[in-house]
C-alpha cells in the first residue's frame, strides 16, 4: 500500500500546523508506529517553519509567497518533501547541520536542521537544481502498529 500527497502552501505561520496534521492524520490512519509518527510530525513542522520564514524571493510566475510539502508512504518508509522559492543556501552550499554550528544552548532559533537530522533516517538539504529554493529531503524507516489496517505485507 502506497499513499502519496503534495501540497501548495502560503508562506504563513498558519501553514505549519496544516500540514502538520495531514501528515499525522495520514499516517495513523494508516496505522503507523505513534514514537514514528511524532518524530516525522516534529521533522515536518521544522521544515516547514524553515520554509516559511527563509523561503520568501523575487520567484518567476508570482510563486515567491508559497512553498510545497510533498509526503509518500510505502511499505517500508516515508519520504517527504519541502521546497521553497526563495534564495536558496548561500552560495550553493549545504548549511552545517550539527549542534557545536548552533550556538546558544536557549536560543530559540537555528536547531531546525540539526532536529531534522537527529528524527529521520535519511536526510538531504540543498538547493534546487538550477533554480532559487531551498529543498529539504528526509525519509525514516516506519514501524507499524499491530493493528495498522493499511501496513504493507
Amino acid at each position: 500500500m502506497s499513499i502519496w500527497w503534495s501540497l501548495h502552501l502560503r508562506r504563513d505561520a498558519a501553514s505549519v500546523p496544516l500540514a502538520r496534521r495531514l501528515l499525522l492524520g495520514t499516517m495513523e490512519t494508516a496505522g503507523v508506529d505513534p514514537d514514528v509518527c511524532y518524530d516525522l510530525s516534529v521533522a515536518l513542522s521544522e521544515a516547514c517553519a524553515n520554509a516559511v520564514e527563509h523561503g520568501g524571493g523575487a520567484a518567476r510566475g508570482g510563486c515567491s509567497e508559497a512553498y510545497r510539502v510533498t509526503a509518500y508512504l510505502d511499505g517500508e518508509k516515508c519520504r517527504i518533501e519541502v521546497a521553497d522559492s526563495g534564495p536558496g543556501f548561500a552560495g550553493g552550499r549545504t548549511p552545517r547541520a550539527d549542534r557545536s554550528a548552533y550556538g546558544d544552548t536557549y536560543a530559540e532559533h537555528g536547531r531546525g536542521l540539526y532536529l531534522i537530522q537527529e528524527l529521520a533516517d535519511h536526510v538531504h538539504i540543498g538547493n534546487k537544481p538550477g533554480r532559487s529554493g531551498a529543498v529539504v529531503s528526509f525519509d525514516k524507516i516506519l514501524k507499524w502498529r499491530k493493528d495498522a489496517p493499511l501496513m504493507a505485507v
